[in-house]
């Protein structure tokens, strides 16, 4: 049997993916200038994002705690937000596609 077949990984979740996710979406919807909104070009800008800021990975109550506080931080919602900019405008001019 596999290691990943012997263990539940279906309980570890990055808290960061859902803010990012959250801020991309505010973010986009008040963005005014021209962007290519495919999934491929929308999908990247997730990923760009979520490589910058720091992962927030839980299993237990207590992890979902910690996630939480975290959250809060200042300094961790304005990384969020920077980092997701930075990836709308990375990928603004640079589409995923032709």
């Amino acid at each position: 049997m596999a290691f990943i077949d012997s263990y539940d990984f279906d309980l570890l979740k990055n808290e960061a993916e859902t803010l990012v996710l959250n801020e991309l979406e505010n973010q986009l919807a008040s963005y005014t200038g021209e962007i290519c909104r495919c999934n491929e070009c929308v999908v990247d800008m997730a990923a760009m994002a979520l490589n910058t800021v720091k992962p927030l990975y839980r299993f237990s109550l207590l992890g979902s705690l910690y996630a939480a506080q975290a959250m809060n931080e200042e300094s961790y919602a304005n990384s969020v937000q920077q980092a997701v900019a930075a990836s709308i405008e990375k990928v603004r001019k640079n589409p995923s596609h032709d």
